[in-house]
């Protein structure tokens, strides 16, 4: 699809546009599969930690958590490689399940955000693409206040509104899986900022999280308010 639009734009041509609409489409399966993976094995992991009896994880092998966390950076990868192919391999660190894939992650996702842009105007995101952008944006919500990536998190959405303006001074519109990832970033930003300013205030966590920038975690905050309570 990539190649398609960059040779749509050093021709011009109407088939070339064309093409490139019938070749753009919302990759319904892919964000699927991705949300429902997140919110099993990234998010359900300490859940499952908490539920699970700890007899049936004896100490000298994998917890529950182990098992979840190796499941999750082996399914990752292969989920990627729909929007991206081979840039999966750019990095041989994706084949080890202990490897914090995050940056890795983030760069992938912003390559194929550049090749979410196409001349059709009135291509818009289904409602399907809509059903799913909460339950994405709320995990990733959770993503970057438990990885504690914010910093990572801003420059990518940074770079991410700089290729939007950039395509758009080239008559180029962002595409459905364009919009939902950037939907999914403004949205993701708004939920940081308001959990940020819920917590500005709070004299423990803040104790615990001293530097310039205040993030607090998910777990934090439930293992300091709600489960000691």
């Amino acid at each position: 699809k990539i190649y398609t639009k960059r040779i749509m734009h050093l021709t011009g041509s109407e088939k070339t546009v064309s093409t490139a609409a019938a070749q753009s489409q919302f990759h319904t399966d892919l964000w699927l599969c991705f949300t429902v993976q997140n919110w099993i094995l990234d998010f359900g992991r300490p859940i499952a930690m908490i539920i699970m009896p700890l007899e049936w994880f004896p100490l000298n092998k994998p917890s529950v958590g182990d098992y979840f966390h190796m499941t999750y950076n082996v399914i990752t990868p292969f989920l990627l490689l729909k929007p991206c192919g081979a840039l999966f391999m750019m990095d041989g660190h994706f084949l080890c399940p202990f490897f914090n894939i995050h940056v890795p992650f983030f760069l992938i996702l912003f390559l194929y955000f550049t090749g979410c842009f196409t001349q059709v105007k009135d291509e818009k995101m289904p409602y399907s693409g809509w059903l799913l952008l909460g339950p994405s944006a709320v995990y990733y919500w959770y993503l970057i206040t438990e990885g504690q990536i914010f910093v990572l998190y801003v420059f990518t959405f940074f770079a991410m509104v700089a290729t939007v303006m950039r395509q758009r001074r080239m008559g180029f519109v962002l595409d459905s899986n364009g919009r939902f990832l950037f939907y999914n970033f403004i949205i993701t930003l708004g939920l940081v900022l308001v959990w940020v300013a819920y917590l500005w205030n709070d004299k423990v966590l803040r104790k615990k999280y001293p530097g310039i920038i205040y993030v607090p975690e998910p777990w934090s905050f439930y293992t300091l308010h709600i489960k000691g309570s």
